[in-house]
């Protein structure tokens, strides 16, 4: 008989995955400490050097395939000279350690550790930093063909499925989930039906806010490519625009100052790689597949119960009518 009970989720100890750093890593005086549980476990690990990152992630949400085309992702970024928290080798040149837990088979990357700190209200000089590292990333990420094991950003990840995954939270509100309907054909045809055969497509980050970057001083470094998938490279511009529209919303920024913060961070990017008039005309409209994107994977991860439960659904559905009252350019709603 087994003795240990039937496991689907495990936290792995800090003193210990702290022993199989500095095993694997040549390390010494090694210090572990959990920081946060997300699509993976996030700890911080010490030495009296350095500080790392490491990443525990979950086999129901991440399988190995799409792990190391993550990590290859951002070896080549590293390469490239795009400044992002990229994986360490270990003693034997490997990077994806493998650990038996409870639940069974986890893998785990160290990553370097993302200088300074996440800025809410970025400067001038913050805002092209970012526009400028984002272009410097979609250089790279353009060219790139890793695999293919990752999602690709599309009608159906972004719009369908997730709405389907949604449904239940609306059982008792008939309408809202039509308008939803109405929305995502809308956006469908407005985006996925059109000829998009002139659009910048590769690798995208698609979770370009403010926790997912650190600035020391003026300097950015780019971490958190858990979302990595394929698709058009204007989702990474709308990631950064509906987090600017998000604060004109909950009042924290005028929409002017939006506005203008906007268009500071896109005369960077443009600097460094040109996009569209009609490309930054789709971000409106990216941003529902964005919210929608994400509402569908709160279902179906436990830690975000809480965000699937009805009055968050709505919250969120009052969300999109905003973004579609106030910044789509044409509507029969």
């Amino acid at each position: 008989m087994n003795p240990i009970f039937p496991s689907s989720y495990s936290t792995l100890c800090p003193n210990a995955l702290a022993v199989l750093i500095a095993e694997k890593f040549n390390l010494t005086d090694v210090s572990c400490k959990f920081l946060v549980r997300g699509v993976g476990d996030t700890y911080l690990v010490e030495t009296p050097a350095t500080r790392f990152i490491l990443r525990v992630y979950r086999s129901s949400h991440r399988s190995l395939p799409q792990i190391k085309e993550e990590v290859l992702l951002l070896q080549e970024l590293k390469r490239a000279g795009v400044s992002v928290s990229y994986p360490v080798a270990n003693a034997k040149g490997g990077v994806i350690i493998k650990v038996n837990a409870a639940e069974g088979e986890r893998h785990a990357v160290l990553f370097s550790y993302a200088a300074g700190a996440t800025v809410k209200l970025l400067d001038e000089n913050q805002l092209r930093n970012l526009g400028q590292e984002m272009a410097r990333f979609h250089n790279v990420s353009a060219k790139l063909n890793l695999g293919g094991e990752r999602w690709v950003f599309d009608a159906n990840t972004t719009l369908y499925k997730p709405l389907e995954l949604i449904r239940p939270a609306f059982v008792e509100d008939a309408a809202g989930y039509a308008w939803l309907e109405k929305v995502v054909n809308q956006v469908n045809d407005k985006v996925y039906s059109a000829d998009s055969s002139t659009f910048s497509k590769g690798y995208c980050h698609f979770d370009f806010l403010p926790k997912n970057f650190h600035f020391e001083g003026e300097a950015i470094t780019l971490f958190d490519f858990d979302f990595m998938g394929h698709g058009l490279l204007v989702n990474d511009i709308m990631s950064f625009w509906q987090h600017l529209m998000l604060d004109v919303y909950t009042q924290r920024m005028t929409g002017e100052a939006a506005r203008e913060a906007y268009e500071v961070f896109l005369a960077a990017y443009s600097e460094h790689r040109p996009v569209s008039t009609e490309e930054l005309a789709l971000v409106p409209y990216l941003s529902i597949g964005f919210w929608l994107f994400y509402m569908g994977f709160h279902t179906t991860h436990d830690q975000f119960y809480v965000y699937t439960q009805p009055g968050q659904v709505k919250a969120y559905t009052a969300i999109l009518k905003h973004i579609v009252e106030n910044y789509w350019t044409e509507t029969e709603l």
